[in-house]
């Protein structure tokens, strides 16, 4: 039911989801999807074996179903079974499937609702691996980068194939403008990056070229 139409059936061209028209970012992960509406609110659809809807269960969904009550929803990205979202001070919050720490929580514990990553008010995007072998990215608004969760292929771009369970930083550059996490069935994880110069770098798994270089 990923497609928020009420049914299980394929759909080959656009179709409208319900009449709303206050949709004003959304996001697909493996099977299921994430959306903010403009008056700051969260909703999710499909697939939620691992709690990725947020929902504080693991009961599928059909049509789109508001996450919580909250109306300060900035931004959202959904990773292959995880799911990632700011709200409109900054914080970080995270839920779903957990196996590699993807959530960046400190441990490998699934959650079904958003819970908050630390303290920091200071995120401004943030990017979920599209694989079952999640790993997340994100960036802060003083320009620095940050990766946690799987890292079997060095798609956090630390220099090593250690997973991380909380948010370790990239580097030391502070000019990083925006990030996403690739991802394949065969855990061909890698990571894209561009910087507030207009460069582009590229780092993880590159069995099919993904890296452009």
């Amino acid at each position: 039911g990923q497609l928020g139409l009420g049914n299980t059936t394929e759909k080959w061209t656009p179709t409208q989801v319900g009449t709303a028209s206050n949709w004003a970012s959304v996001s697909a992960g493996a099977y299921h999807t994430v959306a903010v509406k403009t008056d700051g609110t969260l909703w999710a659809w499909g697939y939620n074996n691992n709690g990725q809807l947020g929902l504080g269960n693991t009961t599928n969904r059909d049509t789109p179903a508001q996450v919580g009550t909250d109306t300060n929803w900035a931004s959202v990205s959904a990773g292959g079974w995880h799911t990632l979202a700011i709200k409109t001070g900054g914080t970080l919050w995270t839920w779903g499937r957990n196996n590699y720490g993807q959530l960046g929580l400190g441990d490998t514990t699934n959650r079904n609702a958003p819970i908050q990553v630390g303290s920091a008010s200071n995120w401004s995007s943030i990017s979920g691996g599209g694989s079952d072998n999640g790993h997340t990215l994100a960036v802060k608004t003083d320009g620095t980068l940050w990766a946690w969760g799987n890292n079997g292929s060095g798609q956090l771009g630390l220099g090593d194939t250690i997973n991380r369970n909380t948010p370790t930083q990239v580097g030391v550059a502070t000019n990083w403008a925006s990030v996403s996490g690739g991802g394949g069935s065969g855990g061909q994880n890698h990571t894209l990056a561009a910087k507030t110069d207009g460069t582009l770098s590229a780092w993880g798994d590159n069995s099919f070229g993904q890296l452009g270089y």
